[in-house]
């Protein structure tokens, strides 16, 4: 596979844990969440900018996949890239991550405001307030995590960072769900998936190992099948519902009807059984040419 990497952030540990740039092992987890933040920031300022759209582009997890490559000095400093393909035709301009690239600036914005103490940003997606809380719990009380981006001033993430935006979560209150949606998205590995309640909203589930069956079923046949959906669920005080941390029941309905059960007898089957209860003498009463004139014999039109 032909492409290029390109540097699009640099994560600098400050503290001595992290000195003579020795990324310590406990630092991956950030590193993971980071991903995790820049990923559905994506996501969600893609679905923002394309509310016709059905399902995310091809290869947009790739195109959001940070890699690093090497640690640099500075206590240390990871600087994050992703993969660019090259065309198979040449284009005019190089080609930019632009979705990555975008998240990115968001994410330091939001950590460079909770540094200063000032508003988040006004277009940063609240929904996304949990997710960003969780990143730092790793750091002790004097370290940080430099976010830095070319031409602009490092934002500094903290655990008084991270005590700020758990302050601005709205705690969430659990309770007995029942939802039907789409099922567009499915993380395997993580062991959850995205059910899409209608055209504009979302909510995280999570689910076991033995519910992956009928999970990928149901992203796969998403455009024929809903999925329902009974556990518990975080809600807000607003009564939106956050995610669904724990599935009981799940089961399958046509889009707008009513239960789809997959257990149900093939209608060949009965069919079969019901042709096995008439009597044979009553067969050799219809009609030789019945399937070709079926319409003669039931409505009285013409013989073929």
């Amino acid at each position: 596979m032909k492409g290029k990497w390109t540097e699009v952030v640099k994560l600098a540990f400050k503290g001595r844990r992290f000195r003579d740039h020795a990324l310590d092992l406990s630092a991956l987890t950030e590193l993971s969440r980071f991903q995790r933040i820049v990923a559905e920031t994506a996501k969600t300022l893609w679905r923002a900018a394309h509310p016709d759209r059905e399902r995310l582009p091809n290869h947009f997890e790739d195109r959001t996949r940070l890699c690093l490559r090497r640690v640099e000095d500075g206590s240390a400093v990871a600087p994050l890239e992703v993969f660019i393909e090259e065309p198979e035709a040449p284009e005019l301009f190089e080609r930019e991550p632009l979705e990555v690239t975008e998240a990115i600036e968001l994410a330091h914005k939001v950590v460079r405001a909770v540094e200063t103490d000032e508003p988040l940003p006004q277009d940063f997606p609240k929904d996304l307030l949990p997710e960003y809380a969780r990143w730092g719990d790793a750091l002790a009380d004097d370290e940080m995590i430099e976010v830095i981006l070319a031409g602009k001033e490092p934002a500094r993430f903290t655990p008084a960072s991270r005590s700020r935006l758990t302050s601005l979560v709205e705690p969430p209150h659990e309770g007995q769900v029942d939802v039907i949606g789409e099922v567009l998205e499915a993380d395997i590995r993580q062991g959850r998936f995205q059910l899409w309640l209608d055209e504009r909203t979302w909510v995280t589930v999570q689910f076991s190992p033995e519910q992956e069956g009928e999970v990928t079923s149901a992203l796969k046949d998403h455009r024929i099948l809903r999925l329902e959906v009974k556990g518990k669920g975080e809600s807000t005080e607003q009564g939106k519902l956050g995610r669904i941390t724990g599935v009981t029941e799940l089961a399958f309905h046509p889009p707008g009807g009513s239960l789809f059960d997959f257990a149900a007898r093939p209608i060949e089957d009965v069919l079969v059984e019901l042709a096995h209860e008439v009597p044979e003498e009553d067969w050799r009463k219809l009609p030789a040419d019945l399937t070709d004139n079926l319409d003669h014999y039931l409505y009285g039109k013409p013989e073929r």
